[in-house]
């Protein structure tokens, strides 16, 4: 992907909302990961996948910064709710003022803890569900969601290429590639479930439970 034909796309893309794009600027100033921030592109196509299915609820696994989970709420229909639960809470006081001063605040449920534990207390069959946290443990992640995912209902997974890392053998001994890996080579084989990867940014894979 050439920068020129990054650009192109953007420009023929849905324009990111200026929220969006402060919340993008602060993201990569005040964090020091800040490329985990979905960004633009994956910012409206998550939106518009949520549009498309027109969930209730949502459920996500990685809060980070927000913008993934205020991307997604955009698109929710009436009366719907996004679950998003971040781990690390060192990030709270940074990511909760950001989705509380969004507009779609009153969609979005934050949660500071780990969610592999979290969200089956909550008692919620969700329609989504975007994979975006630990990738050591994503294959357990992936059962818990398939266990309040309601039949018919999508999991979205991010980073599944790992900057390309899981077809190279120079990372063979890094724990996250091989918890990639094993995650795709699992849900490959599973016939719960129907998948396709986007090389989108990072890789994004579309799951569709049956």
């Amino acid at each position: 992907m050439t920068g020129e034909l990054e650009e192109y796309i953007l420009r023929h893309t849905e324009p990111e909302p200026e929220y969006l794009y402060r919340l993008w600027r602060a993201t990569n100033i005040y964090t020091i990961h800040g490329r985990m921030a979905s960004g633009h592109l994956q910012g409206r196509l998550l939106k518009m996948l949520v549009e498309m299915i027109r969930p209730q609820n949502i459920l996500e696994i990685g809060t980070f910064s927000g913008y993934s989970a205020i991307s997604m709420a955009e698109g929710l229909p009436e009366g719907g709710r996004l679950y998003t639960f971040e781990i690390n809470d060192e990030m709270e006081d940074f990511t909760r003022g950001w989705i509380e001063g969004s507009e779609v605040a009153d969609r979005i449920e934050f949660i500071i803890g780990d969610a592999l534990t979290e969200a089956p207390k909550l008692n919620i069959s969700f329609d989504i569900a975007f994979m975006d946290g630990d990738k050591r443990t994503y294959r357990d992640c992936y059962e818990m969601v398939m266990s309040i995912l309601k039949p018919g209902g999508f999991i979205l997974a991010d980073n599944t290429l790992w900057d390309g890392h899981v077809v190279d053998h120079a990372y063979d001994k890094d724990h996250q590639t091989q918890g990639i890996i094993g995650f795709n080579d699992y849900i490959a084989q599973d016939p719960r479930v129907e998948q396709v990867i986007l090389p989108l940014r990072d890789g994004l894979t579309l799951i569709r439970k049956k």
